[in-house]
C-alpha cells in the first residue's frame, strides 16, 4: 500500500478508506479526531493524554501525519509517526469514535508496517499508557510485543514493538 491507495479496512463489510499524507488544511480534522479519541481517558488516566496536546500543525508540516478519509473525503482516523534510523515509532493512532469496529484501525496499522517497509525500517514501536487497557489488549492482537512498562515523568506507560520481516 502506498501513500495513495485506496484500500478496504473493514473485515466486517462495509467501510473503505484512503490513506493519505496529511495537508495543512487537514490540521483542524486532525485535532478533532486525536480529541475524539482520547478525550475519554481524561477522567480515567486524571491528565489530559499527551496526543491531545501535540503540536498537529508542526507534526503535519514535518510530514508526520497520514489521514484516513471516507468515501465523502471526511478524516475519520490518522497515524502519527517519527522514521529513526533503526525503527518506525508509531507516535499516535487514532479513529473517531463513531468508526470503531469498522476495520479502521487495522487500515492504519497496515498502513504503518507498509510504511516502515518502503523506509527499509526493521521494526515498529510505539507505548500506551498503562491506564489505557483496551489497547494492551489490541496491540498483541496485531504482533505487538511488550518491551517494558516504564514511567515517564508522569506517565506510565507500556512499550511494544513489531519486528518486521522481509
Amino acid at each position: 500500500m502506498t501513500d495513495e491507495t485506496l484500500a478496504d479496512g473493514a473485515p466486517r463489510g462495509g467501510a473503505r478508506a484512503r490513506v493519505r499524507p496529511a495537508t495543512a488544511a487537514d490540521v483542524p480534522a486532525v485535532k478533532a479526531v486525536t480529541d475524539a479519541a482520547y478525550h475519554h481517558y481524561i477522567e480515567r488516566i486524571r491528565r489530559v493524554p499527551a496526543p491531545m496536546e501535540s503540536d498537529h500543525a508542526a507534526n503535519v508540516a514535518a510530514g508526520r501525519v497520514h489521514v484516513a478519509e471516507d468515501a465523502a473525503g471526511e478524516v475519520v482516523g490518522l497515524v502519527v509517526v517519527h522514521a529513526y534510523e533503526d525503527h518506525l515509532y508509531l507516535d499516535n493512532i487514532a479513529v473517531r469514535p463513531d468508526t470503531k469496529g469498522t476495520g479502521l484501525g487495522r487500515l492504519l496499522l497496515e498502513f504503518v508496517e507498509d510504511h516502515a517497509r518502503a523506509l527499509g525500517l526493521p521494526e515498529i514501536r510505539l507505548y500506551t499508557n498503562a491506564l489505557m487497557w483496551e489497547n494492551q489488549k489490541i496491540y498483541p492482537r496485531f504482533g505487538y510485543e511488550f518491551v517494558e512498562r516504564r514511567v515517564e515523568g508522569v506517565y506510565d506507560r507500556f512499550h511494544y514493538r513489531r519486528r518486521l520481516t522481509a
